[in-house]
């Protein structure tokens, strides 16, 4: 399948992935002045937005191989907000000359054990209202934990819309005979040989500050920084900040497109 995706712009191309609890819908705040310096991929991983999730076994990475295959591209530069951070690493990992740059948003990482009871009560919290059927109060808990106190209304409302879509096309799939089988990539971050920069927000759960800290020490080369302002989703807290930073970390040249 080719998943569901938008291509905007000019320029090198750039292949943004979007958070757990968002599609590609979340990028749009940063559009088109990121397709003034960039032609801009925004696909929706498989179960989210409006890509399908049937029923067998499958790899995000495969899939995004796939698109690109499709586009034309030959590679990318990444940039993955929490799971597409995670999904950006399997695509560097499986197919490593499809990506020549990582920007990692508070990204999702399976190879750090950290215990942090509040995330851990989020996650047994959520799991207790989807199974008690109140995808309302699941999609309220993630709007209230995941945004930063710079988030405005509209960026509420939009997590509101995408959250509650990827509930409803994942607790659907969950009926499914048989059911889908993601496949886990491992990925090794010190056998990623791109430039990367690894971002945490200083209002996240400490579980990604700690994993922004281990992919920051593991992946040879790695940039680190902090936003003091962020929480989980820098890009929809503030679209003009992540823009600016975007830009001046993905682009050839640093004078051009300036904000």
């Amino acid at each position: 399948m080719v998943l569901a995706h938008d291509v905007e712009g000019s320029g090198p191309p750039v292949l943004l992935l979007h958070s757990g609890a968002t599609d590609r819908r979340m990028w749009e705040p940063l559009l088109p002045a990121l397709g003034h310096a960039f032609t801009v991929v925004r696909p929706d991983l498989r179960g989210w937005g409006d890509s399908a999730l049937p029923g067998g076994p499958y790899a995000d990475a495969d899939d995004l191989d796939e698109l690109l295959a499709h586009l034309g591209i030959d590679h990318v530069r990444v940039v993955g907000s929490s799971m597409g951070g995670r999904v950006a690493m399997e695509l560097a990992t499986r197919h490593p000359g499809r990506v020549e740059e990582l920007v990692l948003l508070c990204a999702a990482y399976r190879g750090l054990d950290v215990d942090d009871p509040e995330q851990e009560a989020f996650g047994t919290k959520e799991d207790e209202l989807l199974e008690a059927g109140d995808v309302d109060g699941a999609v309220e808990l993630n709007v209230e934990q995941l945004l930063g106190p710079d988030a405005d209304h509209d960026a509420r409302e939009r997590l509101r819309l995408m959250q509650r879509r990827a509930f409803e096309v994942q607790l659907a799939a969950d009926e499914l005979d048989p059911p889908p089988q993601p496949e886990r990539v491992e990925v090794d971050p010190a056998a990623i040989a791109v430039p990367t920069l690894v971002v945490s927000g200083g209002h996240d759960f400490a579980h990604f500050t700690a994993v922004a800290d281990h992919l920051a020490a593991q992946i040879p080369g790695a940039e680190r920084l902090q936003l003091d302002w962020a929480g989980h989703l820098p890009a929809m807290e503030r679209p003009d900040a992540v823009l600016a930073l975007l830009l001046d970390t993905l682009r050839d040249d640093p004078d051009v497109h300036r904000p």
